[in-house]
């Protein structure tokens, strides 16, 4: 796996000659954030080494190099998922080529069903912490010395002068913006009204099917780290509405404009 992440980094640090910023990871229907980096680059997963497909719906499956607020921003257009079958290292694999291209920056962004009373839909939510309820976990097995420690230490999963930058640029553009605990599950069936319950009940503001594994690498390789939500759907013990994959990308649609507003203010501001 080392080797074929060496592989990877070596291939697109002879096309981009540089090394980013920023790596931005888009999520669910988070698409449209693409097109705001001036691209310089752009190259299709399937013409990367080693480099996995995505399969779902919402995820383009390019990794576009380029200029964003004036920072050098190398943003993947789709994300993998350990529900698709993947395993955690395939996962977190661009995540560790990432690191061996210099990145010391990650911002990642996804869909996720709301149990907070105050969210609503479209909403827009700042990670300040995770709850990792993934059976599988990312760093088990072999430590990999030249990437991390055997044991990582996860007391700022999310780093705080992100968040503050982030939060400061959502007040100077008067949008709203909470800060909440992610619980991570497996999916990828939505959660049950009794689940829903459940994150509450452990305290969780939201859930999804994401994220979590790539944190928890980026750490595990000193990686600054920032994540922003966007709430697709709500539930718990009394709400039974439906929910589908349409409507969490409708919903994501909506409130793209502020979350466009949000990482764009991170990327110029955060030193």
């Amino acid at each position: 796996m080392l080797e074929k992440i060496h592989e990877t980094a070596d291939f697109i640090r002879n096309i981009i000659q540089d090394t980013p910023d920023f790596a931005v990871v888009l999520g669910s229907g988070l698409g449209k954030l693409q097109n705001e980096v001036e691209p310089i680059h752009v190259l299709e997963y399937k013409d990367i080494p080693n480099f996995p497909q995505t399969t779902v719906a919402g995820h383009t499956g390019k990794l576009i190099y380029g200029i964003l607020e004036g920072k050098k921003v190398l943003m993947m257009s789709g994300r993998f998922h350990y529900y698709e079958g993947h395993s955690m290292e395939t996962v977190t694999f661009p995540i560790r080529v990432f690191h061996l291209l210099g990145i010391k920056n990650l911002a990642l962004s996804n869909a996720c069903g709301g149990v907070n009373p105050d969210y609503n839909i479209a909403d827009i939510v700042i990670l300040k912490d995770h709850i990792n309820m993934m059976p599988e976990h990312p760093l088990r097995g072999k430590n990999i010395d030249e990437l991390g420690p055997r044991f990582v230490d996860m007391s700022e999963p999310y780093n705080k002068k992100m968040i503050a930058t982030a939060e400061q640029t959502a007040a100077e553009n008067n949008i709203k913006i909470h800060q909440g605990i992610y619980v991570a599950l497996q999916g990828p069936t939505f959660e049950t009204p009794a689940e829903y319950g459940m994150i509450k009940a452990i305290g969780g503001d939201m859930v999804g099917m994401s994220t979590v594994p790539e944190v928890i690498a980026a750490r595990h390789m000193g990686m600054d780290v920032f994540c922003i939500s966007v709430i697709t759907d709500l539930g718990g013990p009394d709400i039974a509405f439906a929910v589908s994959h349409e409507e969490v990308l409708n919903a994501a649609n909506k409130a793209m404009p502020n979350v466009i507003a949000v990482v764009k203010g991170l990327i110029r501001n955060y030193q």
